[in-house]
């Protein structure tokens, strides 16, 4: 036996009506209210008071019936777009055959969302892997090849061109090393080759060389595996984050510490710079969201005027594929 699903919205008000008009010719019929065919002053007055009172409690049906479609829609307002939540299954009839529908819509649009992402993440590190491996094969041995050019011109040039000859030779060993760390940041191959952890370290200490801020790094020993993927998210996250500190926040300290909290593997880099007041949305803050998102991690950035900035991103281990 199939169980009968919930009564459309249109049959539930008409049942309401339905009710109240039943109730009042009830009334009507087994009271000794009676109009005659002349009708006085009284018994108009009691034809409006009993329509008043049929319309005021059709109103108060009606409302207590539609309530959990109003509250569904206002937490339907309420669902941000890259954490949707389960909206609550209350009410009955066709507001609880609603709330079933939209958050199955909601799961299915989630997985969809994700599956997405997920392609398009990976088209994204596809084209980074490509252009860092340009850079290092064709960029990188050009200029390699210049450098040997000039250090050979050196030693058969005359002594007034010397000194030039090695200002050119300095330039170029420089755009050298800047394509060099170019490509380490398009493609982290210490995170395939050594892992997270080692990758985070190359991370903190390249910031640290171009930057005038200090980086402190703390990674607690013995924390579980993660798949390539929610790797992939946590250098990225950490590399942007680390980024935003350089740029905006003029932090004289950063704090990179990677660890464990129950079930979850914690990133979080915290420094002393101007902090902020209210955050805006920016490409950089909407990108750590949606890689954070691919994953199923939770991402905070929180911040005080002066007091700096901590962003924080948990990845569960169990979802880890």
């Amino acid at each position: 036996m199939r169980a009968p699903g919930p009564l459309p919205l249109h049959w539930t008000i008409f049942a309401i009506n339905g009710a109240v008009l039943v109730v009042a010719a009830l009334l009507l019929v087994l009271t000794p209210a009676r109009v005659s065919t002349d009708p006085v002053r009284a018994e108009v007055l009691v034809i409006g008071v009993g329509l008043a009172v049929v319309l005021l409690t059709n109103a108060l049906l009606v409302r207590w019936a539609l309530a959990p479609l109003h509250r569904l829609i206002r937490r339907l307002d309420d669902i941000e777009r890259l954490a949707p939540a389960d909206l609550p299954e209350e009410g009955s009839g066709p507001v609880l055959g609603i709330a079933r529908t939209v958050n199955a819509l909601l799961a299915r649009l989630s997985e969809e969302r994700r599956a997405g992402d997920a392609r398009a993440l990976a088209a994204q590190e596809s084209e980074r892997h490509r252009i860092a491996q340009e850079l290092h094969d064709e960029v990188g041995q050009s200029l390699t090849v210049v450098l040997l050019g000039l250090k050979q011109l050196e030693a058969s040039a005359p002594a007034s061109l010397v000194p030039e000859l090695a200002a050119v030779r300095e330039s170029a060993r420089a755009g050298l090393d800047d394509v060099r760390r170019v490509a380490r940041r398009l493609r982290p191959g210490v995170l395939e080759d050594l892992g997270l952890t080692s990758a985070l370290a190359a991370l903190a200490t390249d910031f640290a060389d171009h930057s005038t801020a200090s980086v402190r790094r703390s990674f607690a020993p013995g924390l579980p595996a993660l798949s390539p993927e929610a790797e992939v998210v946590v250098y990225r996250v950490a590399q942007e984050a680390l980024t935003n500190a350089a740029r905006h926040a003029d932090a004289r300290e950063v704090e990179l510490s990677l660890g464990r909290q129950g079930a979850s593997v914690v990133l979080e880099v915290r420094d002393d710079g101007r902090g902020f007041e209210g955050l805006a949305e920016g490409s950089g803050l909407m990108g750590m969201r949606e890689r954070a998102a691919l994953v199923r991690a939770e991402l905070s950035v929180v911040g005080r005027p002066r007091h700096g900035t901590t962003v924080r991103l948990r990845v569960p281990v169990e979802e880890a594929p």
